[in-house]
């Protein structure tokens, strides 16, 4: 197989992403990936025999011999190395209900605090047999996420409505990460919320609320019709380079039995640092008759593959496949999401 240099350097960035390498490395394939694009071949292809490649912009010595490799008609050698290890899974089971899924309700892109554009999200999850994915950028609150303000948001929603009509039978579906505030309203107008296909609300500030209001606070949300989806309800992290986070209080029976009665899926977020819910609170959702997604929670491409981390946790504590929302089809799906 010939492999093109731009091909080469987005698949090492999606295997580094994959792999949770830091973000520098993934940055410096991503930056070398767009000047290879955006430089004309046959300039690419004489300065790899004048030894000029590291003159262009992001090209540095490990994405030079990634090119060069890659120009002489062989497979580079980083990317054997990088697809050897990916060969191994990323956790043990979780296969059936992965195979179940059809698409990921949490994901971001660079217009918020994502990594990369959502041209390149979308090709990686149709790569990964997706049949739908859910844009959720952040809502305006969450400044240090860069949140959409809704002239923002607007504008994605076109981007998005152009996309799919260049994607054929994928579907990029119109979403949202929006904020739960402080009195349990969402942080975007309602006239904007309903132009969505797909709402994921989840708590972002405040995490240390006591449990009465936060309770009150969280079911709020849940009552709100346009809330679809309850993100990462705990908000803790679990490990990574954040650090680690204690879960929020509040009175998980009243949430979930809240989510079960307006007809709210609890995310699984499949993402290692956050594991959230905890295992005592899915077994929870499950007794009180929730539905759930399963999501990346993806900032990156390569993050898309993450699901399979909560799929595992999901087959291990026996979620119902038919309350997974995104084992839905897409008609089904956003019947659903859109039923108030």
């Amino acid at each position: 197989m010939t492999l093109a240099p731009y091909d080469a350097l987005r698949r090492i960035a999606y295997l580094l992403e994959r792999s949770r390498a830091g973000t520098y490395r993934v940055q410096a394939f991503r930056g070398a990936a767009a000047t290879v694009l955006a430089t004309d071949p046959a300039d690419l292809q004489s300065r790899a025999t004048a030894g000029t490649l590291t003159d262009l912009p992001g090209i540095g010595s490990a994405t030079e011999a990634v090119i060069r490799e890659t120009l002489a008609g062989e497979i580079p050698a980083y990317l054997k190395s990088l697809e050897d290890n990916a060969t191994r899974p990323l956790v043990a089971g979780g296969l059936t209900v992965r195979a179940a899924l059809r698409g990921d309700l949490h994901a971001h892109s660079d217009w918020s605090d994502g990594g990369s554009s959502i041209q390149e999200m979308v090709v990686t999850a149709m790569d990964l047999g997706h049949d739908y994915m859910v844009l959720t950028d952040h809502s305006p609150r969450l400044k240090i996420a860069n949140g959409l303000s809704t002239e923002r948001l607007s504008r994605q929603l076109g981007v998005i409505e152009s996309i799919n009509s260049a994607v054929g039978d994928f579907r990029l579906l119109k979403g949202i990460e929006v904020d739960i505030l402080d009195d349990g309203s969402l942080d975007q107008s309602t006239e904007m919320l309903a132009k969505l296909d797909l709402r994921v609300a989840s708590v972002h500030s405040k995490l240390a609320m006591s449990a009465a209001p936060m309770t009150r606070r969280m079911v709020a949300a849940v009552e709100n019709p346009h809330t679809n989806v309850l993100g990462h309800c705990t908000g803790r992290l679990v490990e990574g380079s954040r650090g680690t986070r204690d879960q929020s209080s509040f009175d998980a029976t009243a949430v979930f039995e809240a989510c079960a009665a307006h007809g709210v899926a609890v995310e699984i977020n499949a993402r290692p640092e956050r594991c959230d819910p905890p295992d005592e609170l899915v077994t929870l959702a499950i007794e009180a008759g929730c539905l759930f997604s399963i999501d990346s929670d993806a900032h990156a491409p390569g993050q898309l593959d993450f699901q399979i981390y909560g799929c595992a946790r999901a087959e291990r504590l026996g979620v119902p496949i038919e309350r997974i929302v995104n084992t839905w089809e897409v008609d089904r799906l956003l019947a659903w999401a859109n039923r108030a």
